[in-house]
């Protein structure tokens, strides 16, 4: 496995913008939650993005081009093996799940209070690539930055009002975040690392549309009056974060260091809250603004080379 690349000006510039469009997508989906069931609302916006993927590939051609033989695991044909069809299978569950989770999370709860929670995920996914990855210990210095980035969102999930505090959104926030976490080291731990990320993705979103289109009546009536702003955030979800914006963060994660790029993750929660404050009047706290500073902090720090 190669070591991956450090952080650089490209990659966080890229990294940054992504951390702002997932929490523009939280506010999409607490808003979406108003016309659709949240696990059809997923089911709806993984199909749709599966559908997109697709056609892409199917107007590039790229279904039919050769793939070079790989030797790493003792096969020439890597990319459709048995082996990597069930860690496909195992991404495309955790995607479920972890959409399953953070959907009925947003119906529950504000969006601040959820996303960050669910953007937890770098501490996880730094600690186990710790322990896994090779190349990504935590050095002092680091594992300093990564404190004050998760103080910083503990600060924000700290002081909160009782009308938007949900111990379910909370627990089901979490399990989402490991979920999210378990697919990025699945990534890179098994058959899958060798496999383009588009193929990755289209896995998550294949199994996951089945799966959440079919358990979906399980979590009551499958429309709530839809409008056609609600129809246009399922599309939004669908192109900007099913099927373009998680390529880009599969491209991202595998050419830079695992724990730095989901570091970034960190931003998503507080840009979410203050696009929550101006498109949903959710209440912003100034704890937020000091939780932003401990967070820029904490990712300079994580990204020092």
């Amino acid at each position: 496995m190669s070591e991956k690349r450090a952080m650089d000006g490209i990659g966080a510039t890229m990294l940054i913008a992504f951390s702002g469009l997932m929490g523009l997508n939280q506010v999409v989906i607490k808003v979406s939650n108003g016309g659709f069931g949240p696990v059809f609302q997923a089911g709806l916006r993984s199909t749709i993005g599966l559908g997109i993927l697709l056609g892409w590939l199917a107007l590039r051609g790229r279904l039919k081009r050769n793939i070079t033989p790989q030797v790493k695991y003792g096969v020439s044909t890597l990319h459709w093996t048995r082996s990597v069809h069930f860690w496909g299978l195992i991404c495309g569950v955790l995607f479920t799940v972890e959409f399953i989770c953070l959907y009925i999370a947003l119906d529950l709860s504000s969006v601040s209070r959820v996303t960050i929670i669910f953007n937890s995920m770098p501490v996880w996914l730094a600690l186990a690539g710790h322990l896994l990855l090779p190349g990504e210990r935590l050095s002092p210095l680091r594992m300093l930055g990564l404190g004050l980035a998760m103080g910083g969102v503990a600060l924000a999930v700290l002081h909160r009002s009782s009308s938007d505090a949900s111990l379910l959104g909370d627990i089901l926030a979490l399990i989402a975040t490991l979920s999210w976490a378990g697919i990025a080291l699945c990534a890179r731990l098994s058959p899958l690392a060798q496999v383009p990320p588009i193929r990755q993705l289209i896995y998550q979103l294949a199994v996951s549309a089945v799966l959440l289109l079919a358990v979906s009546p399980l979590f009551g009536p499958l429309l709530r009056e839809p409008t056609f702003l609600h129809l246009s955030g399922v599309v939004f979800q669908a192109v900007a974060i099913a099927s373009l914006g998680y390529l880009l963060w599969f491209w991202l994660i595998g050419i830079y260091r695992a724990n730095a790029v989901a570091s970034f993750s960190f931003l998503s929660p507080v840009m979410a809250a203050i696009l929550s404050w101006l498109l949903l009047s959710e209440v912003i706290y100034p704890q937020v603004w000091a939780a932003l500073a401990l967070v820029a902090i904490g990712i300079v720090l994580i990204n020092r080379k």
